[in-house]
C-alpha cells in the first residue's frame, strides 16, 4: 500500500458523467480517495451514499471526496442516478484496467478490482492517511472526517 509522506501519483480518470477528474487540479484541499471494489453491490453502495450523505461536512472541511472503482462510465452514470447520487463524483478507473489502483498499490490481481480502501491526499498532494478495509466492512465516515479537521 502507498506509504503516507509521499508525494500523491496524479491521474485523470472519467466520472459518472464523463468529465475529466484530474488529481492535480485539486491542489489547494484535502482529498479523500475511496475506491471501493465495485459498484451495485450493498456495502459499496452504502460506501458510496456515505460521501454524498456528508457531501457539506467535507466541504466545509475545504476537502473534496472522491469515489473510484473499475467498473466504466455508463456504470458509473447509472449507478449514482440510481443511489441518488448528485454531487459526489464517482471516478472510473476502467482503462486501463485498475491503473489508479495499481499506481496506489491497492489492486487485487486476483478479483480484478482494488481493495475497499481510503486515502487521504493533502493540500500540497501528499499522501496523509492510508487504510485498507475488510472487503465485508463498510469504512468509518466519521474517523474519516475526523482525520480531515486537522
Amino acid at each position: 500500500m502507498i506509504e503516507n509522506g509521499i508525494s500523491a501519483p496524479d491521474f485523470t480518470l472519467k466520472d459518472q458523467d464523463g468529465k475529466e477528474c484530474r488529481l492535480a487540479n485539486l491542489a489547494g484541499k484535502k482529498v479523500l480517495l475511496s475506491f471501493h471494489p465495485l459498484a451495485w453491490t450493498k456495502i459499496c453502495a452504502e460506501q458510496m451514499k456515505s460521501l454524498e450523505a456528508n457531501y457539506d461536512r467535507f466541504e466545509s472541511l475545504d476537502a473534496v471526496a472522491l469515489g473510484i472503482s473499475i467498473d466504466s462510465v455508463p456504470c458509473k452514470g447509472a449507478w449514482a442516478k440510481e443511489l441518488g447520487i448528485t454531487r459526489t463524483r464517482l471516478l472510473s478507473d476502467f482503462w486501463l484496467h485498475g491503473d489508479v489502483a495499481k499506481v496506489y498499490d491497492i489492486f487485487r490481481d486476483t478479483d480484478g478490482f482494488s481493495e475497499r480502501a481510503n486515502i487521504i491526499i493533502g493540500e500540497k498532494q501528499e499522501v496523509l492517511f492510508a487504510k485498507v478495509y475488510p472487503i465485508s466492512q463498510l469504512p468509518d465516515i466519521e474517523e474519516i472526517l475526523k482525520l480531515l479537521q486537522r
